[in-house]
C-alpha cells in the first residue's frame, strides 16, 4: 500500500514536534517534512512532492491563506488541510477559495485528524464538524465545484428572491413587509436565511452581491 506523503507547516513548536512524533507511527502516512514557516516550502515541494501539505491557520509573520494559495496554483497536485482552532465560516470559505482541500480543529481527536488526511488524499473534502451539514456546507460545495459562490447556484425560495431584489433596492425590512404584506419579524427572518445561505454577514452586502451576480433564480 503506497504511503500517503505528508509535509507540515506550524510554527508551533510543541504541536510540531508533537504531530510529527504521533505521524511517524502511523503505517499509512510519511511525514516527508515539517516546517515552523513557509519560507523554502516550495523547493521542498518539487523535492518531496507530498500528496498533502498540513497548513497552520494562524502562521506567526506569514499570511497562511496566501500560502494556501501559492500552494495549490504551483502544485494543483498536492492538497492543502488547513489546521485550526475555530471553524469561523467566512475564514473556512476564504481558504476553500483559496484551494484547501480540508479542515481539521486543533481540538480533534487523533482519529478524526487520520481521517480528514485519508479522505482528502484520496480526493474528498472535508468541512469542520460544526459546519458539516449546515446550510453553509452548500455553499461551501458551491464554491469547491466553481469557484466562487454565485446566487443561481444557491438553493433560494421565490419570497427570498423577492425580498433580496426589494433589499437591493434599499429598503427596510419594515418596508418590505408593507409592500408584500408580511409581518416584520417574518421578513427579518426571511433576511437571516438569505444571509445563511449567501454567507453574507449584512444587508448592505447582500444588495451588493446582487447586484454583481444578477438576481437569483428561485428553486422550483
Amino acid at each position: 500500500m503506497r504511503k500517503i506523503r505528508l509535509l507540515l507547516i506550524e510554527d508551533n513548536r510543541l504541536l510540531r514536534e508533537g504531530l510529527t512524533e504521533m505521524i511517524k507511527k502511523q503505517r499509512g502516512l510519511d511525514l516527508v517534512g515539517a516546517s515552523e514557516k513557509f519560507e523554502g516550502v516550495l523547493s521542498k515541494e518539487q523535492k518531496l512532492k507530498p500528496q498533502v501539505v498540513l497548513l497552520d491557520q494562524c502562521l506567526r509573520d506569514q499570511n497562511s491563506l496566501h500560502v494556501a494559495e501559492i500552494i495549490t496554483k504551483e502544485f494543483p497536485e498536492t492538497k492543502v488541510i488547513v489546521m485550526g482552532l475555530i471553524p469561523v465560516k467566512a475564514d473556512v470559505m476564504e481558504f476553500v477559495k483559496a484551494g484547501a482541500s480540508g479542515f481539521i480543529l486543533k481540538d480533534s481527536t487523533f482519529d478524526d485528524f487520520l481521517k480528514t488526511i485519508r479522505s482528502v488524499a484520496q480526493g474528498g473534502k472535508v468541512l469542520p464538524l460544526a459546519l458539516t451539514g449546515s446550510l453553509f456546507s452548500q455553499i461551501v460545495e458551491v464554491a469547491v465545484r466553481n469557484g466562487k459562490v454565485q446566487l443561481n447556484d444557491v438553493r433560494i425560495t421565490k419570497r427570498e428572491r423577492e425580498i433580496i431584489d426589494l433589499i437591493s433596492e434599499g429598503l427596510s425590512n419594515k418596508e418590505i413587509a408593507q409592500r408584500l404584506h408580511l409581518a416584520p419579524y417574518t421578513v427579518k427572518n426571511h433576511v437571516h436565511h438569505i444571509l445563511e445561505k449567501l454567507a453574507l454577514h449584512s444587508r448592505l452586502q447582500i444588495a451588493v452581491h446582487a447586484r454583481v451576480e444578477g438576481s437569483p433564480k428561485p428553486s422550483r
